[in-house]
């Protein structure tokens, strides 16, 4: 499995990052929260944000004003690397919009090839973006988990380990059900029919 990180100028991670045996990609100012915490393959972006060179140094500098934002860069250049794992730190946080971007980010991932798996680790949640097929997380009991469908319509055939089960649920872009279930155990799953679903396991309760 080829796994890949990126890290982006949202809210500095403040847990730990599963980097191991990871090819790692740090995004603009993102480099300031994370260049003595974990091991950086690769610098990107336009370094508007950090305003000098990271070690090590950028393969290319790009333009401030561009059509893509650095994280988006940095998706297509992990696709490019034939990842089939990314995981996305310091994407929550800051601004709405750029956070709202970055879930998309996620949806370009899950839906670009086959057996691609994407997630966003933030200070308050781990959001996966979970395509057709059977899907297994862990966690802790009690947890409060959402399914969300993203990007149009999803079917979920059914679930395992959560209080409400979803059988046979079709879950209706642009509606909140699917909102703040509950694990019964210290794992879950869930078999996706159709569509894409963002499953999100909150860390902390607000």
């Amino acid at each position: 499995m080829k796994k890949v990180v990126i890290l982006l100028n949202g809210e500095p991670h403040r847990g730990e990052i599963d980097a191991c045996g990871s090819y790692v990609i740090c995004c603009d100012g993102a480099y300031q929260w994370a260049k003595d915490r974990v091991k950086i393959h690769e610098n990107l972006g336009d370094f508007d944000s950090l305003g000098y060179l990271p070690d090590p140094p950028p393969r290319k500098i790009y333009p401030a004003e561009k059509d893509l934002t650095d994280g988006e860069i940095a998706v297509d250049r992990a696709l490019e690397l034939k990842a089939d794992w990314v995981v996305i730190y310091g994407g929550g946080g800051g601004r709405e919009d750029h956070f709202l971007g970055n879930l998309h980010l996620l949806y370009k991932i899950c839906r670009g090839s086959a057996g691609i798996r994407a997630a966003m680790i933030t200070n308050g949640a781990k959001i996966y973006a979970c395509k057709e097929g059977d899907h297994s997380f862990l966690c802790k009991k009690g947890q409060t988990v959402s399914v969300i469908p993203f990007g149009g319509d999803a079917h979920i055939l059914n679930s395992d380990g959560l209080q409400y089960p979803l059988k046979d649920l079709k879950l209706q872009y642009g509606s909140t059900r699917g909102i703040s279930n509950l694990t019964s155990g210290e794992d879950f799953s869930l078999f996706v029919k159709q569509g894409c679903a963002l499953v999100i396991i909150n860390e902390r309760e607000v």
